[in-house]
């Protein structure tokens, strides 16, 4: 398989989301799984955009584990980092939704957080190689949650920067996966001063930032060279180079949001591999790389599911081709 030019690192897990849009958790009785988490989400959305990616995570030696790594491998992702542990289950997540589709995460059943097998990424085990030939790695927050895993994702990142690999963290906040939550704020901003492009959505921001403005955060981790702040139906913000803008959202027939923040990560740095990140100085190349990055997010959220629901380039193409946008 060819050397990935995105390495994404993280969870994939079953998403067993609610048949029951706007009945709470507990009353909740038919749930359908459907293949989630969302670092794994970001490669398989690119693979499906044509940016060769590769996944780098930890998966139970399981039924649920195996399908995982089928499908993976099936959608074009990559699958020299994926480490299947012995013991540990593969992770499931229940998710209910609202009536508007919005979801949110309930929890694990049965299990606590800290025993799924993505806890277990081995630092030892990384596939150093597809480290040396890599342009991106993209991450999230939550195996910071745990000891093993967290080791595991600060090698990677000292490895991106022995291979001067850009690296985009989405911060991706899920409490629930969190031990002792009170710690999360401090670990993620540590993690964020290894970061070349953070995205957050407006809560996120706020939680950390005490404000959604992409440019004051910007300029306040000086480090940084991009900041997107997603919104939901109320669009985007960026800053990135120094050049600021808004979008307004699609207006889309919403199924599901589960994954849209996924896809739109994965719109963004499948622009950035096609524009080179050298555009990013001009402001009318980074409105577009961003209007795409929001075209793929809109276009996941017409169909249920995260992985299932993601669109191909030729989709995203003819999207933007009908609403009078180039790509």
């Amino acid at each position: 398989m060819s050397h990935p030019r995105i390495l994404c690192l993280g969870e994939i897990l079953f998403d067993l989301l609610s048949d029951q849009p706007g009945v709470p958790y507990e009353e909740v009785t038919a749930w359908t799984p459907y293949p989630g988490g969302a670092p794994a989400n970001v490669a398989t959305a690119l693979a499906k955009l044509g940016t060769l990616s590769g996944f780098i995570g930890c998966v139970g030696q399981d039924d649920a584990g195996n399908q995982l790594v089928h499908l993976l491998h099936d959608s074009g992702v990559n699958i020299q980092g994926v480490q299947q542990h012995p013991n540990a289950p593969t992770r499931g997540v229940y998710v209910v939704r609202s009536a508007t589709g919005d979801r949110a995460f309930a929890g694990f059943g049965a299990y606590q957080t800290t025993e799924f097998a993505d806890t277990y990424l081995d630092a030892d085990k990384l596939p150093v190689h597809l480290f040396e030939t890599a342009d991106f790695l993209a991450l999230g927050t939550l195996e910071m949650a745990y000891p093993a895993s967290r080791e595991a994702t600060l090698q990677a990142l000292s490895l991106a920067n022995q291979h001067f690999i850009k690296v985009l963290l989405d911060v991706n906040w899920r409490p629930v996966f969190w031990l002792n939550p009170d710690e999360a704020p401090g670990i993620i901003r540590s993690l964020i001063q290894h970061t070349d492009f953070l995205k957050l959505s407006d809560d996120e921001a706020e939680w950390l930032f005490d404000t959604a403005d992409p440019g004051i955060i910007a300029h306040r981790l000086e480090t940084v060279e991009g900041v997107l702040v997603t919104a939901g139906e109320r669009g985007c913000a960026y800053c990135i180079n120094g050049n600021q803008g808004k979008l307004p959202a699609f207006e889309m027939p919403v199924v599901d949001t589960t994954g849209a923040g996924d896809s739109f990560v994965a719109g963004f740095l499948h622009q950035l591999c096609q524009q080179g990140v050298k555009n990013l100085t001009n402001a009318a190349q980074v409105e577009e790389i961003v209007h795409y990055a929001s075209a793929v997010g809109a276009l996941t959220t017409t169909k249920a599911g995260a992985i299932a629901a993601q669109p191909t380039a030729v989709e995203v193409n003819e999207f933007l081709q009908r609403i009078g946008r180039r790509t």
